[in-house]
């Protein structure tokens, strides 16, 4: 199995690019099944979940092209079939965008229950809400489930709760829908515009994307064209967060600033010095770190997928941190791993209570998912000795190429590979240490 070595490191210096928004891409692979004619998109990152989505494309009469430059270009006018592979679909949570954007086309869709990162409670009641107004039935089985209609008709959908997840699917199943469709209480994060930014393109009538109130007038059909993916604002945040943990200085390029509008500002308040410019943010540590409060919150908050990062920085600052977490209150896997290192965090309910500023010693860790991956990173760049990381397989679900990013910065790590009886002893013995 592989692992990743992490060394103690000394301050991280140097510029990364970012590359395109993995969430992003994940719906705009889905959205080009609604297409007539080739899509090529641009920035689409090059990691697991990708290649995943290739996999179905190809599955159901898709084709796609990855170019010399890096571009992908997706031909949709072979779709033959709308069923899913079940193990694919549960190899990843955005499975369910293929439901939005293959259902006015076939009437019909099967496919398997979303998989990928597990935070406990992780409910599509709001996507079977949605796509019901619209005129959806769903039947579920034991493994998978099929959503079937006739026809789709606009409708006013309102969302219980903010979802980007569910404002996506909807949005992509009204495009092709007969008549007006409102979705109130819309997610308004960047991921959604930008696939509201590419339906348009193609020849979809959507407005108000990036507000509460988006609405579609449904076409009949979509024709071919090119977009550019975003940049992906949770790896630029987990990069300008490790020259604080390392007390270095990180510029991150090709990025949207007002994207990372919240990020910027609560580690301005932890202490880091930011400089922002059109394309590009650097982050630059001044040697002090401050104790914080953080809540998460749906886009413009600060994102739930940037909370694992963050307190591999805030256990650097001096003082009680408390993180709350308001999306997924299970989303706390990384803690027991980090008490290995020595960390001092007490979880009462949805919240961290974090003693930062103590020393903190390598151990053999496990990553649960993307972000607790990266906190783990973090973290083990200023302990003491040596971090074997496990579970690098979700790592490579949201980075193209983590470890070589990381040691352009100056890090000291390594991907290897241990037998695998080997490393489960290793985490065996650190979890009795902790």
């Amino acid at each position: 199995m592989n692992i990743i070595r992490v060394e103690q490191s000394g301050p991280l210096h140097g510029t990364v690019k970012i590359q395109g928004s993995k969430n992003s891409s994940l719906a705009l692979l889905a959205a080009c099944c609604l297409a007539d004619a080739p899509v090529t998109l641009s920035g689409v990152p090059d990691i697991y979940d990708i290649r995943v989505i290739r996999s179905i494309a190809d599955d159901i009469g898709m084709k796609t092209f990855r170019h010399p430059n890096g571009d992908l270009t997706l031909d949709p006018s072979g779709i033959r079939n709308a069923d899913i592979d079940k193990d694919k679909a549960s190899a990843y949570r955005a499975s369910y965008y293929f439901v939005g954007a293959l259902l006015a086309k076939f009437g019909k869709v099967s496919i398997g229950f979303p998989g990928g990162d597990n935070f406990v409670s992780r409910p599509i009641d709001q996507h079977i809400k949605g796509l019901r107004a619209l005129g959806a039935e769903f039947t579920f089985h034991e493994d998978r489930y099929t959503v079937e209609a006739k026809s789709l008709k606009g409708a006013d959908i309102y969302f219980d709760t903010i979802t980007s997840g569910a404002t996506i699917n909807c949005m992509l199943a009204a495009t092709l829908a007969s008549g007006r469709t409102v979705l109130r209480g819309a997610a308004q994060d960047p991921e959604v515009v930008d696939t509201a930014i590419m339906l348009n393109q193609l020849g979809a009538k959507i407005s108000g994307a990036g507000t509460d109130t988006i609405r579609i007038e449904g076409v009949k059909s979509l024709g071919g064209g090119s977009h550019t993916v975003i940049p992906d604002r949770l790896i630029a945040g987990a990069f300008l967060m490790s020259a604080g943990v390392t007390g270095g200085e990180v510029t991150v390029t090709d990025v949207i600033p007002d994207h990372l509008g919240s990020c910027i500002a609560k580690l301005t308040e932890i202490g880091l010095h930011i400089e922002c410019r059109d394309q590009s943010i650097t982050a630059a540590s001044t040697g002090k770190l401050k104790a914080t409060r953080v809540r998460t919150a749906m886009y413009p908050g600060f994102a739930t997928d940037l909370q694992q990062p963050l307190t591999a920085l805030l256990l650097r600052a001096p003082g009680k941190s408390i993180v709350t977490e308001k999306i997924y209150p299970m989303r706390f896997q990384h803690v027991s791993q980090l008490r290995r290192m020595g960390a001092d965090i007490e979880m009462r309910g949805p919240t961290a209570f974090i003693r930062g500023g103590k020393p903190l010693s390598g151990s053999w860790v496990h990553a649960t998912d993307i972000r607790a991956g990266t906190c783990l990173i973090l973290t083990a760049l200023s302990a003491e000795g040596q971090t074997c990381i496990t579970g690098v397989e979700h790592i490579e679900r949201g980075y193209e190429n983590a470890i070589d990013t990381f040691r352009s910065l100056g890090a000291k790590l390594s991907l290897e590979q241990v037998d695998a009886s080997h490393a489960e002893e290793k985490l065996r013995i650190s979890s009795l240490n902790q």
